[in-house]
């Protein structure tokens, strides 16, 4: 089903979970790594196709997540004519689509990577909100920028963050009072650049293959993996 510019209508879908980190699938016998997608079939809404698509590729039911938000309009990429089939060249040009912010309140146990019989990931990860998009296939790339960008002012606030700045500043005032040297200043949780799939970081390594939970990061960090997508500047704020 394509749109008179010649565009296939879809879904893409940004999945977070209690840390504000994201699902992070491996595309199946590949190297690269992407959000789940797919397009919306005749006579379906956006999230009946979305909520569809989240169960054939992460197994979830619409019972394990909670909408936050969704992009305004469609975003849409075009596809290079060589990974076109040669019968839709001339005519397909790409995908349009409307990207969905959803927050799991299931448990990861949840997901499922077999719940069909063509299943899109063989693993999967939690990966800091900004995505290194070094491993994003490349006509995906400035679509991921958008919809991360655009979906960043529905993220929720993390308490935690919050708890450990407060009592970094209760900390500075008991010192000043008393006199004490001051040797730092208050600080939060790291908030530095999405770790590359190849490293281990907070987010840890990928899962076995077609696992349902991420896997325990190794004792010894590998090396040579690609660098990490700097944070577009100005995102999380509109």
């Amino acid at each position: 089903m394509l749109d008179r510019d010649g565009f296939r209508p879809n879904v893409g879908i940004v999945l977070l979970n209690s840390r504000n980190q994201v699902f992070w699938g491996k595309r199946l016998r590949t190297h690269s790594w992407q959000f789940p997608q797919g397009g919306i079939k005749y006579g379906e809404s956006p999230e009946q196709a979305m909520l569809r698509e989240l169960h054939e590729e992460v197994g979830l039911h619409p019972e394990h997540v909670q909408i936050i938000g969704r992009t305004r309009d469609w975003l849409r990429y075009e596809v290079p004519d060589h990974y076109i089939r040669r019968e839709a060249r001339g005519h397909y040009r790409g995908q349009k689509q409307i990207w969905y912010l959803l927050k799991l309140v299931g448990r990861d146990s949840d997901m499922n990577l077999r719940a069909t019989d063509h299943p899109e990931f063989d693993a999967w990860r939690w990966n800091d909100y900004w995505v290194p998009l070094e491993v994003v296939i490349e006509f995906k790339r400035g679509v991921y920028e958008m919809a991360l960008t655009e979906l960043a002012r529905f993220l929720p606030r993390v308490s935690h963050h919050n708890r450990y700045l407060r009592a970094g500043l209760r900390a500075q005032r008991h010192f000043g009072e008393h006199g004490a040297e001051h040797v730092g200043e208050p600080h939060g949780d790291d908030t530095g650049e999405p770790a590359a799939p190849d490293t281990v970081g907070d987010a840890g390594e990928p899962s076995n293959a077609l696992a349902g939970t991420p896997a325990e990061p190794p004792a010894e960090e590998p090396h040579g993996g690609p660098a990490a997508a700097p944070r577009p500047a100005g995102a999380a704020s509109e």
